[in-house]
């Protein structure tokens, strides 16, 4: 058994670095070994998987470099609106929350409606008065601004189109998220985003919807996904690979591998997902160009951008 282990991505999609840019991938490269470390020593002092996978997801959304917490992109209305989920394998617990504005960090605000809650999600105006009530940070605007983003909304901003988050050479899906296994053979995991760019009418995408982003459980696994939402959604992606093994039979690299790359494909979906297994295995696969992932365990660190 290769426990504990952690996995985490920062989005997938096309993912391109030109010959000026290598100082940029070193740094998404830092963020996300950094991530990686941190939360694998927490795995190792005996902390349960949903703490850690809270807390690695927590370090993503404090990154300007990701589309999640800080990083977040701008919306129709020039705001930002995050949405986050944790699911804890070993109870089935989970805690979402969607449209918040202003919270530093939403997975925590998550992590919170699942301890603290009979609910599994909340959203709006009566979430951020929740993570108010809570006593959660809150930042001003300037906190959530990033040249990038805002240069990415003003390309699109007025003409009524949606996005997902992009480089200006290609679709990148900005999501965050994290999966892991505990000494106690328990799973879990998280994910965050910021969403679209220029998004209206409240979307909101599969990242807090528990079984279509996000999903744990210790007989399977925890499966954490970045794309377009909407096609996760209509394919309950992050369900569909635990159904796949616990009623099919299949292991987690031949249900990860069917939906991503067969299932999800053939309705033109684009993303990827991060799943992990109680026994420590690890499957990142993703049908873009690239994806910002990585994965340690006591005998591996791995990261990689493509």
């Amino acid at each position: 058994m290769m426990i504990p282990a952690i996995a985490i991505h920062g989005g997938s999609g096309t993912i391109t670095f030109g010959t000026k840019d290598s100082e940029l991938k070193k740094q998404y490269l830092e963020a996300l070994n950094a991530v990686l470390e941190t939360g694998f020593e927490a795995l190792t002092r005996g902390q349960s998987a949903t703490e850690c996978v809270c807390e690695a997801v927590r370090n993503l959304e404090d990154c300007d470099l990701f589309n999640a917490g800080k990083g977040s992109v701008f919306t129709a209305m020039g705001a930002h609106d995050m949405d986050a989920a944790i699911m804890d394998g070993k109870t089935l617990e989970a805690g979402a929350v969607a449209g918040l504005r202003g919270v530093k960090n939403p997975v925590l605000v998550a992590y919170d409606v699942l301890q603290n809650t009979p609910f599994v999600m909340i959203a709006g105006e009566e979430a951020i008065e929740y993570a108010r009530h809570r006593d959660f940070k809150f930042e001003s605007d300037s906190y959530f601004f990033t040249r990038l983003r805002y240069d990415q909304w003003q390309e699109i901003k007025g003409d009524g189109k949606m996005q997902l988050d992009h480089s200006g050479e290609g679709a990148k899906f900005g999501t965050v998220g994290a999966v892991a296994v505990d000494t106690d053979a328990n799973v879990a995991a998280a994910t965050s985003t910021g969403g679209m760019t220029n998004k209206a009418w409240g979307r909101v995408g599969d990242s807090p919807l528990i079984g279509a982003g996000t999903y744990a459980k210790n007989s399977t696994c925890a499966i954490s996904c970045t794309g377009h939402g909407e096609h996760f959604i209509r394919r309950v992606v992050a369900y569909d690979v635990s159904c796949r093994m616990e009623y099919g039979g299949e292991t987690l690299e031949q249900a990860s591998n069917k939906v991503i790359h067969e299932s999800l494909k053939r309705v033109g979906g684009e993303g990827g997902l991060i799943a992990i297994d109680s026994s420590g295995t690890i499957c990142m696969p993703f049908n873009t160009e690239g994806m910002y992932r990585g994965m340690k365990n006591r005998t591996q660190t791995f990261t990689r951008i493509f």
